[in-house]
């Protein structure tokens, strides 16, 4: 079995290393993007099992990433991770198709349970991931 694909969205340096050390200990394979413009065609790549998405990037931002890559109809699960954690903008993500929303700062066991639970929920039959 292959690990699940992680596509980490975060511009933030120190962040981006310590999210993604933390998946990566979790057993997922992780990719990180730092801009918005780099994460929409990473997203179109479709090869991610779920995508953790900062909402304040360079170029696009978060919200219309999700928009877009539900435009797309990609139904790759989506965990917004942001500082923007007001009642709009929760709303916000989740109305533009969002599965998840956490705001910084966040626990570390809650981060990598929510990723597990978006995989066990949007998991097709036939794929085989482990984590």
């Amino acid at each position: 079995m292959t690990p699940a694909r992680v596509l980490l969205i975060e511009d933030e340096p120190a962040l981006a290393r310590g999210v993604s050390d933390l998946l990566r200990a979790n057993g997922f394979s992780v990719t990180v993007v730092a801009d918005g413009q780099h994460a929409l065609d990473e997203a179109s790549a479709n090869t991610a099992d779920v995508v953790v998405l900062d909402v304040m990037l360079p170029r696009v931002n978060g919200y219309e990433i999700c928009r877009s890559i539900r435009e797309q109809g990609l139904d790759v699960p989506i965990l917004m991770l942001t500082a923007k954690t007001q009642e709009e903008d929760v709303v916000m993500g989740l109305n533009l198709g969002a599965d998840d929303y956490i705001g910084k700062p966040f626990r570390a066991g809650e981060l990598v349970a929510r990723v597990k639970a978006l995989l066990r929920r949007g998991m097709a039959p036939a794929r085989c991931v482990r984590f």
